[in-house]
């Protein structure tokens, strides 16, 4: 049975418009037992693995989280800060920025906040959040520019959850991927061709995406396709060699292919003197950037023989990216004037309320 969240509900109250703004999360510390939380979180999520959910409990509680706490956590480690999570951290500023981005363009009354696929704070108290300031309609903002299931798929999964306990759904709209929208596509260029005038140009630059199961492509997922499509746009307005490569797997199975290390190591070999990395996919630097790519795989080039090893930054809070996603919640929000519905719904309510006391 459902229970329905209840509170003194005033049907006076100024409806307005409610942004989700969401990311994909972080462990509360650098620790062992906070990281065993968060991959509980994360790696629970049958959206991430497809496996019977019996066997995966079984492997996952048996052998994962007794061994890859302990891992992880050193290299969380290698990237926290004094004001903590990298991710977390930029995604308050992002969150900031855009606030001000809203108050500034939109009239409409809109409220925007962030949410976590895993961690804190959650899709649920950013929804919870919107909820108490009466928002009528809510758009849903994932910070994915390429769709998978593994990623929106599992953000719309936890809003739908969410969103079971409401007694007034809301008007929802979703989006779910940018990955093609032009002033994404130019907002990469530019950053990329940035930082080209500050430190020179490779010889090869790789466009470096979190990879997934290739059976996942197989059985229908875009995200390999958008990912491809990405790199193209981008490339057409660099003259460097490119490649797309795929990083971060886990497990046996094959993922996408080519992989970012065995592609970097095979480069170095080659006596490839520079190679630069950029990873569109990630809207917020985080462990996969910071750590794996400009840790980890700039030493498998630089062992295998390469020179230089460059590691072009997210595109984080820089001015582009507001304007890009200030972009996306304008066009996706057309249309919505919760404020004048909410008030012909109140007066129509009060109209007849005086006439049936006559």
């Amino acid at each position: 049975m459902t229970i329905y969240n209840n509170f003194n509900y005033d049907h006076k109250t100024e409806a307005k418009i409610g942004i989700l703004l969401v990311n994909l999360g972080t462990p509360e510390a650098p620790t062992p037992s906070a990281l065993r939380n968060y991959l509980n979180e994360f790696l629970a999520d049958p959206r991430i693995t497809e496996l019977p959910r019996w066997l995966w409990w079984l492997i996952l509680h048996g052998i994962i989280l007794r061994t890859r706490p302990k891992h992880s956590a050193k290299k969380y480690q290698n990237i926290w800060t004094e004001s903590g999570s990298p991710l977390l951290e930029i995604s308050k500023i992002q969150l900031q920025e855009l606030r001000q981005a809203i108050q500034a363009n939109f009239e409409i009354p809109t409220k925007i906040v962030l949410g976590m696929r895993y961690g804190n704070p959650s899709i649920a108290t950013g929804l919870e959040e919107l909820r108490q300031a009466n928002a009528r309609y809510i758009l849903i903002l994932p910070l994915y520019p390429q769709y998978s299931s593994t990623s929106s798929g599992s953000v719309f999964d936890a809003v739908s959850k969410a969103l079971k306990g409401w007694r007034w759904i809301p008007d929802i709209r979703f989006i779910s991927h940018y990955h093609d929208h032009p002033t994404y596509i130019q907002t990469l260029v530019i950053q990329i061709k940035k930082y080209w005038t500050e430190h020179g140009t490779p010889d090869k630059l790789l466009f470096s995406f979190h990879g997934i199961p290739k059976r996942f492509f197989l059985n229908g997922d875009p995200y390999y396709c958008e990912c491809q499509k990405t790199a193209r746009l981008v490339a057409e307005q660099l003259d460097i060699p490119s490649q797309v490569v795929f990083q971060s797997r886990f497990g046996r199975e094959e993922w996408l292919k080519p992989y970012t290390d065995e592609t970097l190591i095979a480069l170095g070999k080659a006596g490839l003197k520079r190679v630069d990395v950029v990873c569109p996919g990630f809207a917020t630097d985080c462990l996969e950037t910071l750590e794996e790519i400009d840790k980890e795989n700039r030493q498998n080039f630089l062992q295998a023989g390469g020179k230089e090893f460059h590691y072009i930054p997210a595109l984080n809070d820089s001015s582009g990216h507001i304007q890009l996603l200030l972009e996306l919640i304008t066009q996706h929000t057309q249309g919505w004037n919760p404020t004048t519905n909410t008030n012909q719904q109140f007066e129509i309510f009060t109209k007849h309320k005086k006439t049936s006391q006559i």
